[in-house]
């Protein structure tokens, strides 16, 4: 077992419930949550300051159709879009938080960013169709099941854009869970004895 702080990364289908997931995954295991923290972080090495967090993401996921898959390159290279300036300093931001302690990182291609760490965890959480439409008009402010695969094929041009791979492939991932079967807390769960098992070995 590796004496390196333990990383898991959480993707998720919006819908889901991969946030209260997360939250709940946080609280049981007693490590910070970072999501929109990231961002932030970010922006302040970036040197943007007094733009609200709405503006901050919006510059985040304002992905280009059309660019294809952009690898990484050295923070800072000149001729990047400014989208992509903001993904890889959250990359550098990634890094600096896996080195300081165990925590978990929601979203931001962190699976694949830190894929070469030695004590990372990822998962994948999705669900069915009618779990997902009773969360967007419960939680999500009554958005629709379009309104959600809209939001996930942005999600997904992200990820492809900045990876180069499918978002949502299970070999992407250590476990690939589906809250509709568990639901939100006991998919949490899972997770913990997931990890409890693999570090056994």
């Amino acid at each position: 077992m590796s004496n390196e702080p333990m990383i898991i990364t959480i993707s998720r289908q919006y819908g889901s419930g991969g946030r209260e997931l997360s939250e709940l995954l946080a609280k049981k295991l007693g490590i910070p949550l970072f999501d929109r923290q990231i961002i932030d972080l970010a922006a302040k090495k970036l040197g943007v300051s007094g733009l609200a967090y709405e503006k901050l993401e919006e510059l985040e996921n304002n992905v280009t159709t059309g660019l294809g898959f952009v690898p990484f390159v050295p923070f800072g290279s000149s001729g990047v879009p400014l989208s992509s300036d903001m993904f890889f300093t959250e990359v550098k931001v990634m890094y600096e938080l896996s080195k300081k302690e165990s925590c978990i990182i929601l979203g931001r291609c962190a699976d694949v960013v830190l894929k070469d760490y030695p004590n990372l965890f990822s998962f994948f959480i999705c669900a069915d169709r009618p779990f997902r439409e009773n969360r967007g008009q419960s939680v999500y402010g009554g958005k629709t099941f379009d309104e959600l695969e809209a939001e996930d094929a942005k999600r997904a041009d992200y990820y492809h854009r900045y990876t180069g791979r499918k978002w949502g492939r299970g070999d992407n991932y250590n476990l690939v869970i589906n809250t509709a079967q568990l639901g939100v807390e006991k998919a949490a769960d899972l997770i913990v004895n997931y990890i409890e098992l693999a570090r056994k070995k």
